[in-house]
């Protein structure tokens, strides 16, 4: 089969599982965020432990009911602070990245851009119906009365969110009673796609399902401007119940975010609402505690009513009280936080309730306590008593922020953005394996900065650096940066190369190819400049070569074979290279002898391109990823995982793979066994075989004896061809055999 026909293949076989994919096998999507709700906020974390000593503890028991029916994340991060959060959170992109890397008091430049691709815009693109309440942090002007829209590219509804109740500035989010929230749909015409509504509870003032109360049905003493919060959880309620409903019928599935205010402050201002403390009246323990400690308490009571009414709702969508219309089963939910719990100026709720769960640091800080989260996460066809993960277990395994889009994107059967720093957990919540590894974390607060790798932590600030044992050494007391100066050197180089010294308002910037058919990736002249302005005003440009710091395509529009040429070292944060699908047009990339091309977080070959080495290296710190219908061929170095869903061809001597090499089920590793064009595949690290193999041998070569084709670390799996053979394109053939490094080829006679 040429190269053209096994494109078209491609294509066929990709529309028809997309189109099998939106039949509803996929999984609804609900994501409960709340704002500074430390890490030891919840059950398992510290406040069930609490509660058998007989101390006071913060009531959730609808949290608690998911953590008996879910996993416990006991390592997972967010970010320092509300706005890289978010940022974060969308885009993938840690705070070395992405342009929110703090809290800026211009809140009309902070990202999101247009540029960036969110989880809005890759499940509302994947099919999915979505929704966004609550805290978004961007685009809006501050002003209480009569707020603006004062950049549209970073709203919400410029990112793939459909149905939206939020609040766009943090600063207005800064009391409870906004008195008009941004609303969408919004009627026809409006900038944005957005309108402004009064916050107001009185289309729920009937509603059966308001929590820690009865029904408030006339009740004259519910504030006339709602809570906020009320408002974001009824209105995910009205969504929640409407899409699954929707769901039976036509199998849209839908991802729903509510990322609430509760727990930020001002705390005080729940006892402004009728029965705010009912929970805790009669709690002896509560009395001897602080009132600050009170209305912490009561407003995650509050919202964990909310809550409770909304997981509800996922059981009987329509409310009559049969449950066979429940769409609970195929419903993944995600419970978290934005960053650790608050700091000194509420620290009686650290102090009285152990919030951050003895965790050093609190919001803002760099420790564990400004970062560490508490996460919980049902889904419960695939977390079950039968299953690889039980409800209610807890894991350590790492999990952060920027991991929710490509969790997403891969659970609705999309690529993620290239080169995002987060890596999807969706193998680990299907119970098929860990997926694609992870290698650190970084996270940045102020002139502070660290990487978190596996279960060592390096701080650094203003050139010097701390190292701590999180396995042995939770809480950070004990510095052993003198102990390790070998791995305080490997990860403090990893650390300043992630970006995190760069100035405020630096970022990944995005770069298309326009250079001639052969031209060089390495001159500036080939490449789009990259502009980050509104309303006239510029907040950040880049232009000139490519650098780490650029996120890029290559992608050929035309109706034959474009070449790109990589004739001196050439670095990207992520490369993406991608054929012309619709005209059968490939895009070829040829880097040549001695020269490396290196994109720091991923190399990605997509449909219709070509990847050669002449004898020449491709790097990345994590992967290079051969997609169907793409091809990596050549000899030289491959140094970073590689990835083959495509064609994987040695050509012309040894292709050497420095970490792990890991084949798709339709993946083709293509060995030349001809003269001067012999090969062979040599991995440094785990190779797991499940593709096929394929021969190549000219007709002047002789079969010879047993031949090695690969060399690896370990060696897992085996080719699928049928009986353990394989057949060359000139008839010979060859019996595969498999040792724990090695596989051979032996000529059947």
């Amino acid at each position: 089969m040429n190269y053209y026909s096994r494109l078209l293949a491609f294509l066929l076989v990709a529309v028809s599982a997309s189109l099998t994919s939106f039949a509803g096998d996929r999984p609804n999507i609900l994501y409960l965020y709340v704002d500074d709700m430390g890490w030891g906020s919840i059950g398992p974390n510290g406040q069930a432990a609490r509660e058998a000593k007989g101390l006071p503890r913060v009531l959730t028991p609808n949290l608690d009911k998911l953590a008996a029916a879910g996993v416990n994340f006991t390592r997972s991060y967010g970010m320092t602070v509300c706005s890289p959060a978010r940022s974060s959170q969308q885009t993938g992109f840690h705070q070395g990245h992405t342009f929110a890397d703090r809290n800026d008091p211009d809140n009309a430049k902070k990202a999101i851009r247009t540029d960036d691709v969110t989880i809005g815009d890759v499940m509302s693109d994947a099919g999915y119906v979505t929704g966004y309440w609550g805290k978004w942090g961007y685009g809006g002007s501050k002003d209480q009365v009569n707020p603006t829209l004062d950049n549209i590219q970073t709203l919400p509804t410029s990112h793939g969110y459909q149905h939206v109740v939020a609040e766009l500035h943090h600063v207005r989010a800064h009391t409870f009673f906004q008195p008009t929230l941004w609303v969408a749909p919004a009627a026809p015409g409006r900038i944005g796609g957005l309108e402004l509504k009064p916050n107001s509870m009185a289309k729920y003032m009937n509603d059966p399902a308001y929590p820690n109360t009865p029904a408030l049905q006339n009740r004259h003493d519910y504030p006339s401007t709602a809570y906020c919060d009320d408002v974001y959880a009824f209105s995910a309620l009205d969504f929640v119940r409407d899409q699954a409903q929707n769901y039976n019928v036509t199998g849209q599935p839908f991802f729903g975010l509510m990322a609430v205010q509760i727990p930020h402050g001002p705390f005080h201002e729940i006892a402004q609402l009728p029965e705010w403390d009912a929970a805790y009246r009669d709690n002896k323990g509560f009395k001897k505690l602080s009132d600050q400690s009170h209305h912490w308490a009561a407003m995650v009571t509050r919202i964990d009513g909310h809550f409770g009414n909304i997981l509800a709702a996922l059981d009987d969508p329509n409310g009559d009280g049969d449950t066979s219309d429940s769409v609970a089963e195929n419903t993944l939910v995600i419970f978290t936080s934005d960053n650790g719990g608050p700091g000194a100026k509420v620290d009686s709720v650290r102090g009285e309730l152990d919030s951050n769960g003895g965790l050093r640091g609190a919001k803002g800080s760099i420790y564990e306590g400004g970062i560490r989260i508490p996460t919980i996460i049902r889904w419960p066809s695939k977390i079950n008593a039968s299953s690889k993960l039980k409800p209610g277990m807890s894991t350590d395994r790492i999990l952060d922020v920027t991991d929710m889009l490509p969790t997403f994107s891969e659970l609705a059967g999309v690529d993620a953005p290239v080169g995002i720093d987060g890596v999807s957990a969706a193998s680990f919540l299907q119970g098929v394996g860990e997926g694609r590894s992870r290698d650190f974390l970084i996270h940045e607060a102020g002139k502070h900065h660290s990487i978190i790798q596996g279960r060592y932590k390096l701080i650094g600030s203003e050139g010097l650096f701390e190292l701590y044992d999180l396995v042995a050494d939770r809480s950070e007391s004990k510095d052993i940066a003198l102990k390790h100066p070998g791995l305080v050197k490997k990860l403090k180089a990893l650390l300043l190369g992630e970006r995190v010294t760069e100035p405020r308002g630096f970022a990944n910037t995005y770069h298309h190819w326009t250079g001639k058919n052969g031209a060089s990736l390495s001159e500036a002249e080939n490449w789009s400049d990259y502009v980050y302005e509104n309303a006239g005003i510029s907040y950040m440009t880049d232009e000139g070569a490519p650098q780490v710091s650029w996120s890029a395509l290559i992608e050929n529009k035309s109706v034959s074979t474009s070449q790109a040429q990589v004739e001196a070292d050439v670095s990207f944060l992520g490369l993406e290279i991608r054929g012309n699908a619709k005209a059968f047009s490939r895009q070829l990339v040829r880097v040549k002898s001695g020269a490396t091309l290196s994109g720091r977080n991923e190399v990605r070959l997509s449909a219709g391109s070509m990847l050669e080495l002449q004898n020449a290296s491709v790097s990345s710190e994590r992967w290079v990823d051969v997609s169907e219908g793409s091809m990596l061929k050549g000899s030289g170095e491959v140094a970073a995982s590689l990835y083959n869903s495509g064609i994987v061809a040695p050509e012309k001597g040894e292709l050497k793979v420095a970490s792990n090499y890991s084949e798709s089920a339709d993946s083709v590793l293509k060995i030349n066994l001809s003269g001067k064009d012999a090969s062979t595949l040599i991995v440094k690290g785990d190779a797991r075989l499940a593709g096929n193999l394929r021969i190549v041998l000219d007709s002047k070569s002789k079969s010879g004896d047993s031949i090695t084709i690969l060399e690896a670390g370990s060696i897992s799996g085996t080719f699928a061809n049928p009986r353990g053979r394989v057949r060359s394109n000139g008839g010979q053939r060859y019996r595969i055999a498999y040792t724990d490094t090695a596989v051979t080829l032996t000529p059947i006679r």
